[in-house]
């Protein structure tokens, strides 16, 4: 399925990696949930959508459909700082627990990759698979 612009016909695909600070293990089911919905809610404000979300201890997967107009590298940095900023606002015990009593939650890093080799079903597939928690 293609989604049409003004001038645009297109289907945008990203696969992202947020791995956790120092590879802590610091989501847990609780937290997955809430991030997922935190993402929700942030890609509908960028005109964009979660395809799939799954996660580990360490590391969460996306998967998004995003329109072209959209810079993904200042989409993926808002998606880091809102999720980070709310979830330790939500859960201030994990400041002390894991981050030494530092403001983190994400790596300053991230993977992405576009999904024009592999069909969206596979990778939703990929992210569905991953270990839950």
């Amino acid at each position: 399925m293609y989604n049409y612009g003004f001038r645009s016909v297109y289907r945008l695909n990203a696969h992202i990696i947020l791995v956790v600070k120092y590879r802590k293990k610091a989501i847990n089911k609780v937290i997955l949930s809430r991030l997922k919905e935190i993402f929700i809610d942030t890609l509908n404000k960028w005109d964009a959508q979660l395809v799939e979300f799954n996660g580990e201890a360490d590391h969460i997967h996306l998967l998004i459909d995003y329109k072209p107009d959209k810079p993904l590298s200042t989409l993926i940095g808002n998606l880091k700082t809102v999720s980070s900023r709310l979830i330790r606002k939500e859960f201030p015990e994990l400041s002390e627990k894991y981050f030494y009593g530092k403001p983190h939650f994400w790596t300053g890093a991230y993977f992405v990759a576009s999904c024009g080799g592999v069909t969206v079903e596979h990778l939703k597939r990929y992210v569905e698979n991953q270990s839950e928690l």
